[in-house]
C-alpha cells in the first residue's frame, strides 16, 4: 500500500524537475558574430540567422589586438611602474587591504573595483551583447512594413476579384431564346 503513493510522488517530482530542462532545449535566434576589417564583405544570412558584423579599422588587421597587448607580468613593466610598485611596499593599516594593522581591510573593497576597472579598459571594444540588440530591433522595424505591403498587396486582389464579378453580374446575356415556362399543373 505504501510502495503505490511513494511511487507516485516519485514520479510527480520527476516529471517536475523534467519540465525546466525541456523548457532550455528551446534556443533563442540563431546568431552569427563576425568581426571585419576595412571594406570587407559580410556573410550573408541563412534562413534566420542574425549576422552581427562588427567593423574595425584595416588598420587593425594584422595588430594583436588590444585584451592582448597589456600584460601584468613584471619582466613586462617599466621602471617607473616598477618604483612605484616600491613605494606601496609595507603599506599596512587602514585602506591597506592587509591583514595587519586596524582597519588593514578596508581597502580591499578599493582594490577590487580599481582591478574591474582596469580590466573594463583593457577588454575587447566590440560589445556584440549591444550590436546583437541593434540587429534584432533593425530586424523589427522592417517587420512592420513588410506586413503593411502585404496587407496593401491582398486588398489590392479582393478589389480586382469584386470588380470582376460585379462585371460579370452587370454583363448582358447572350442572345438566346428563353424557353416558355412549363404550363402549371391545375
Amino acid at each position: 500500500m505504501t510502495k503505490r503513493p511513494l511511487a507516485a510522488l516519485m514520479l510527480a517530482t520527476a516529471a517536475c524537475l523534467a519540465t525546466p530542462l525541456a523548457a532550455q532545449e528551446t534556443g533563442g535566434d540563431t546568431v552569427n558574430m563576425v568581426i571585419l576589417y576595412g571594406d570587407d564583405a559580410a556573410p550573408e544570412p541563412v534562413g534566420d540567422e542574425i549576422v552581427v558584423v562588427a567593423r574595425l579599422p584595416e588598420a587593425d588587421r594584422y595588430r594583436i589586438p588590444e585584451s592582448l597587448r597589456y600584460s601584468d607580468n613584471p619582466a613586462n613593466s617599466s621602471w617607473a611602474e616598477r618604483v612605484e610598485r616600491l613605494d606601496i611596499v609595507g603599506n599596512f593599516g587602514t585602506l591597506s587591504c592587509s591583514a595587519v594593522g586596524v582597519g588593514g581591510s578596508t581597502g580591499c573593497t578599493q582594490e577590487m573595483i580599481a582591478a574591474a576597472y582596469a580590466d573594463r579598459e583593457n577588454s575587447s571594444s566590440v560589445r556584440f551583447g549591444q550590436l546583437i540588440e541593434a540587429a534584432r530591433a533593425e530586424r523589427l522595424s522592417q517587420i512592420d512594413e513588410l506586413a503593411a505591403d502585404e496587407q496593401s498587396r491582398v486588398e489590392q486582389v479582393e478589389r480586382e476579384y469584386l470588380e470582376r464579378l460585379e462585371r460579370e453580374r452587370d454583363a448582358e446575356l447572350p442572345d438566346t431564346e428563353l424557353a416558355a415556362p412549363p404550363p402549371s399543373p391545375n
